[in-house]
């Protein structure tokens, strides 16, 4: 019998062809790597929502570098290494600091599309984010600004869980450091319990996983195993990730 108190949800956070190598604009490295794992967890029943979300940029977002000149003898800012301060459209006074991007996921190009091997067949939803041009998105829920919230940001998700009853949340995709962190800080904000899936995610800068998932730990997410009790309860409890079931 169903646990009533477990209604579980996958979110697959933007596997996407320029997040992965050998050709992604922004690829992270061994991004591809993971898809087999995702398969696997997206075959599972006990799973009440499959979710994918996509980065889903209008070509002026303001998270592209190019988007942005420069006065250092370059013509735009540089990706990876500059950053613009973003500012909420309602509220002057709120602002961030966001790094700057190359190019990555504009609406309708080969880039923003879901990788071929991803097992699109079993998923439920798809959710687009992003769309903003001003702002930058990196969870799957809304735009990091809060006072107020700019509700052309809100991508739907936290009803769309709520109305499915979800309990649990699992985030895999990419990225670590980036998407899949801010997706499961503002599930764990909406009161879901929420864990990252190690084995299936990859981070931007590899280097700084440690403390990232230090950070995102403290912080009320869980950073789990693929062969861990959190995962094996997706097999029915028994077993894990690459048993027979």
């Amino acid at each position: 019998m169903a646990d009533p108190k477990f209604r579980p949800a996958l979110l697959v956070v933007d596997m996407q062809e320029d997040f992965c190598p050998p050709n992604g604009s922004l690829a992270v490295p061994e991004g591809r790597s993971i898809t087999p794992l995702i398969n696997t967890l997206l075959a599972q029943p006990t799973l009440a929502l499959k979710i994918a979300t996509k980065d889903w940029h209008p070509p002026n977002h303001i998270s592209f570098a190019r988007n942005h000149p420069a006065g250092n003898g370059h013509t735009t800012k540089q990706p990876f290494t500059d950053t613009t301060t973003i500012t909420n459209p309602s509220n002057p006074s709120e602002q961030y600091t966001t790094r700057l991007w190359p190019a990555h996921c504009i609406q309708s190009t080969p880039g923003a599309a879901l990788i071929a091997e991803l097992d699109t067949a079993q998923l439920t939803h798809t959710i687009e984010k992003g769309t903003d041009a001003r702002v930058e998105m990196y969870s799957a829920f809304y735009a990091p600004l809060h006072d107020p919230p700019l509700r052309a940001s809100d991508s739907g998700l936290a009803g769309l869980l709520r109305a499915h009853q979800i309990t649990h949340v699992y985030v895999v995709g990419l990225a670590a450091d980036y998407c899949v962190r801010s997706t499961a800080e503002d599930a764990v904000r909406e009161g879901f319990e929420t864990f990252v899936v190690e084995e299936g995610t990859r981070a931007v800068d590899p280097g700084g996983w440690e403390g990232c998932r230090r950070e995102m730990e403290a912080n009320g997410m869980r950073v789990v195993g693929k062969d861990g009790v959190e995962v094996r309860r997706l097999f029915g409890g028994a077993k894990g990730v690459g048993e027979e079931v």
